[in-house]
């Protein structure tokens, strides 16, 4: 019995191997050919993608561009916001109110994407447009603001777990050295629960990274280089606003697999950087 429960186990995990190896490898074999013809300066660095033109034109430093800044804003605005909440609900938060903001929370993680983009499309564009003066509010700001909003949960939660393992004594030695509860828990809580609120960081970029339908419905979906009150365009964007018409075979197809290629380094990076992280914070503390 022990004996096959344990190769039911390797076999999941040789599983779960294999399907992130096969993804790797479907990628980079579909993915670099449309490089090598387009050109990997051209590919990259390119500001105009126009693909169904004359001359066509393959650039997708807008939807790079645009990725990394509506990351950066919904990390900007979303990690702050859900660490202090975890804080808040591990340490301060008693009876019926963290009860009440802990189901918040889970009913944020369960809502679909499609609905955030729905709720997004319909009161915050037209928000963001009347709030500013502009003609349309689908813009990269909207954008950004959807994408902190969805990252909350996972940054809460995440960081929630972290936060009620750090030991009692900590803080105890802390307060006992004549330290608030606020500042106990902002800077003895919070560093020695690091590694925990950094893998939180990372789940919430992912999430950020490879959101598609929500942000397709709120940031107008045009391939601008990025500026806050403009439409822009995210690779996942593009690869959905355009595979279901892009013919099979052509250079056009080819491109929006190529884009997927460069979104899947993209993530790669952030997490070995996530991961180099939490390993420091560990050989920091030992």
């Amino acid at each position: 019995m022990e004996k096959s429960a344990k190769y039911i186990f390797l076999s999941c995990g040789i599983a779960a191997i294999t399907f992130v190896v096969t993804i790797s490898l479907y990628l980079v074999i579909a993915g670099i050919p449309a490089i090598r013809e387009i050109g990997l300066a051209d590919f990259l660095l390119g500001t105009t993608w126009q693909p169904t033109g004359s001359n066509p034109q393959f650039g997708i430093m807008p939807f790079i561009s645009s990725s990394i800044f509506g990351t950066a804003g919904a990390i900007i605005i979303g990690v702050p916001v859900g660490i202090l909440t975890a804080v808040y609900l591990a340490k301060i938060a008693k009876g019926k109110t963290a009860s009440a903001i802990r189901t918040a929370v889970e009913l944020l993680a369960g809502i679909p994407s499609v609905v955030y983009g729905l709720v997004g499309m319909i009161v915050l564009v037209p928000l963001v447009a009347g709030v500013f003066g502009l003609p349309s509010g689908a813009t990269l700001a909207a954008a950004i603001i959807v994408l902190a909003i969805m990252i909350l949960p996972t940054i809460i939660s995440v960081s929630e777990t972290a936060l009620r393992a750090v030991p009692r004594e900590y803080e105890e030695a802390s307060l006992g050295l004549g330290a608030t509860e606020i500042e106990t828990y902002l800077f003895v809580s919070l560093p020695a629960a690091r590694s925990g609120i950094i893998t939180a960081i990372a789940l919430g970029v992912g999430r950020a990274v490879g959101e598609a339908m929500a942000i397709i419905m709120v940031s107008g979906n045009v391939a601008n280089m990025p500026s806050l009150f403009e439409s822009v365009r995210f690779m996942t964007t593009a690869i959905v606003s355009e595979m279901s018409y892009a013919a099979v075979g052509s250079l056009h197809r080819d491109a929006l697999v190529s884009i997927g290629l460069v979104l899947f380094i993209f993530i790669m990076i952030l997490h070995g950087v996530m991961h180099l992280a939490v390993n420091g914070g560990f050989k920091k503390r030992s």
